[in-house]
């Protein structure tokens, strides 16, 4: 009934649906085994993607040639691009869509890749031979052989629902857990640990007021996440926004006794960074109101989800709390919210390339490896997919630097660091943000991904095609002379001081408050000498210029830190002879194991003096 798969994934969440397109676009025959075929690519909790540093991550995962920036846009009902305020290492695309609408096209798309094969059966053990992973056991009694496996099992391993004092097993509401695995591995040796995450109420926009919320609108202009020419909405559906009060804080606290959280109950950590309504009336108790972002669900639906709301009190106690709050006094439930605890496996028990060191051929992605986030785990699934693929083929891992893109600072971070609790990516976690922009997403990893065969000719010639514009768009800059009564009106509009005399384009555009599209609407010349150029290739040769000094900045930083990176440390270095490295540090080196000085460097409690202590060994 199988024949033998080059990769099986176990899971078809943004992690599984990323590795299974990844390695059957590279020429790998790939099975993807799922509990549900209804369930592909579930947007399991809020229904967008992107936001602050995780859109970056979408812009990388599409310039690799994944495919949830092209999903992304499909099913898009809104799109925002957050922190236009701040500069370009900031901004972050983010787009509300249409949940039914998403699964249904990452269906659609995987469907359309050759090499994917489909099974739906709970996978319950591998197949393992001495140190390599060999295929799959399923629920079903299958025996399903192949060379290398990725596993991205979601919350579903020993997952657990809490509703209040209601405990049900599941990965998901009305979606039964997985056993097996973790039982298995823990007895091969690995180390497995208990996180939880939650989510809101969801409800009826019929029974909603909005002319008591805030509305929020999408841009006028919608850049989406894919560097190709992707289809755009004509139009966009709001989001809204209302508070909680002192009034529903207090209602909310009549439940925390029966809250899992309070009692006990709920041993995993759950996410600092997305916390529940409990957490926040708790944390921040000073505060005597929370913003909840209202969220329609898709184009057709009346569904709603309450952003902001997270929960996992007692039914009766969400619907009482919500009801006291703007808009909600006669709110109707689809479902309550709820908290779910799961299995996860440090990440410090992984490779680089996310092959996990206990087991040859066997790779992790997504919330198995202590993640939270759809981008988190798109990214994940998307690195592990090419690299299962690599592997088995005898060829070196793909491995992307802290400089080379997010995708570089999550995997890095979570190997030499860890995680006690769900990781979510921000801006601050990047050191080299400044050239990890998302609007050059395409131009730091299309060539790579071309070259692995992922990224198509097409993409490749956008690329080409943008780079030289930018060059030429910089060229035009430094040659073009404006008179002070040609740019001094403008000046005047926005309140920078006139010129005196005339000055080339590319100092002008370093002025603050003044911006290359406005100078072309005010100067015909200019207008005139960059009308043919792509807004795009514009847009980007005006950072370059005008953040030049920045990205120079960052770049000598890279060129020194990668001195530390190139020093690889042998596999097997014993740590416990170097007597003058601290007690702590000889354990966290011995049990994380790092390849390079760089990553020894960066790993919780490794201080500056055991790196030099490491030098001075590493030279002898």
């Amino acid at each position: 009934m199988f024949q033998q798969y080059d990769v099986i994934v176990v899971g078809a969440g943004h992690a599984g649906c990323e590795a299974a397109a990844a390695a059957a676009n590279m020429g790998s025959k790939v099975l993807l085994v799922t509990m549900n075929m209804q369930t592909i690519a579930q947007m399991s909790c809020n229904p967008a993607m992107g936001g602050i540093a995780k859109g970056q991550i979408v812009r990388e995962v599409d310039a690799l040639g994944g495919y949830s920036g092209i999903v992304s846009d499909a099913s898009m009902i809104q799109f925002r691009m957050l922190n236009r305020s701040k500069g370009p290492a900031m901004w972050s695309p983010r787009t509300q869509n249409d949940r039914m609408l998403f699964a249904i096209k990452w269906r659609e798309m995987l469907e359309a890749t050759p090499n994917v094969d489909f099974y739906q059966d709970m996978v319950k053990g591998l197949l393992v031979d001495g140190s390599k992973v060999t295929g799959v056991v399923t629920g079903m009694g299958h025996e399903i052989r192949s060379k290398a496996v990725v596993l991205t099992s979601g919350t579903f391993l020993n997952g657990v629902i809490h509703i209040g004092e209601k405990r049900l097993g599941g990965g998901r509401v009305a979606e039964r857990a997985a056993e097996g695995i973790t039982e298995q591995l823990v007895s091969l040796g690995f180390e497995s640990d208990r996180l939880k995450t939650g989510t809101p109420p969801r409800v009826d926009a019929r029974s909603l007021d909005y002319t008591k919320m805030e509305e929020q609108k999408g841009d006028d202009e919608i850049v989406g996440f894919s560097y190709l020419d992707t289809p755009k909405p004509k139009e966009q559906r709001s989001c809204w926004i209302t508070y909680t009060s002192s009034e529903v804080h207090d209602i909310l606290k009549t439940g925390f006794d029966r809250s899992p959280m309070y009692t006990g109950r709920i041993e995993g950590t759950g996410p600092r960074y997305c916390p529940s309504i409990e957490d926040k009336i708790n944390r921040f108790a000073e505060r005597d109101r929370h913003q909840l972002f209202v969220e329609p669900e898709g184009w057709n639906t009346a569904e709603i989800y309450v952003n902001g709301f997270s929960t996992s009190l007692p039914e009766e106690v969400q619907y009482d709390a919500l009801r006291r709050v703007p808009g909600f006094e006669n709110v109707r439930f689809y479902r309550p919210g709820y908290a779910i605890e799961y299995d996860y496996f440090p990440p410090t028990q992984l490779q680089y390339s996310l092959e996990t060191k206990g087991l040859q051929n066997l790779y992790f992605a997504g919330q198995i490896n202590g993640t939270t986030g759809y981008e988190e785990a798109a990214c994940q699934g998307l690195m592990a997919g090419i690299n299962a693929h690599l592997k088995i083929r005898g060829e070196a891992p793909l491995v992307l630097k802290r400089s080379d893109a997010y995708i570089g600072v999550l995997i890095d971070d979570l190997i030499s660091k860890g995680t006690q609790e769900p990781y979510r990516m921000f801006t601050s976690r990047a050191e080299f943000r400044t050239l990890l922009r998302q609007d050059n997403a395409d131009l730091r990893l299309t060539e790579l991904s071309y070259r692995l065969g992922l990224a198509t000719e097409e993409r490749m010639q956008r690329m080409l095609r943008k780079r030289t514009e930018v060059e030429e768009i910089k060229g035009y800059f430094s040659q073009t002379q404006l008179d002070p009564a040609e740019i001094n009106p403008y000046f005047e509009g926005v309140g920078s001081a006139a010129l005196t005399e005339k000055q080339k384009l590319e100092k002008i555009i370093l002025r603050p408050n003044v911006g290359l599209e406005a100078i072309m609407e005010s100067v015909p010349k200019v207008g005139e000498g960059l009308s043919r150029f792509q807004p795009e290739s514009r847009e980007q040769a005006e950072i370059q210029v005008k953040y030049q000094v920045y990205i120079d900045k960052e770049r000598e930083l890279v060129q020194r830190m990668s001195q530390m990176e190139s020093l690889a440390i042998p596999e097997h270095f014993d740590y416990t002879r170097i007597v003058s490295l601290g007690i702590e540090a000889r354990e966290k080196l011995g049990r994380i194991r790092p390849q390079t000085l760089g990553q020894a460097s960066r790993i919780s409690g490794i201080n500056p003096s055991d790196i030099q202590i490491l030098m001075v060994y590493m030279g002898r």
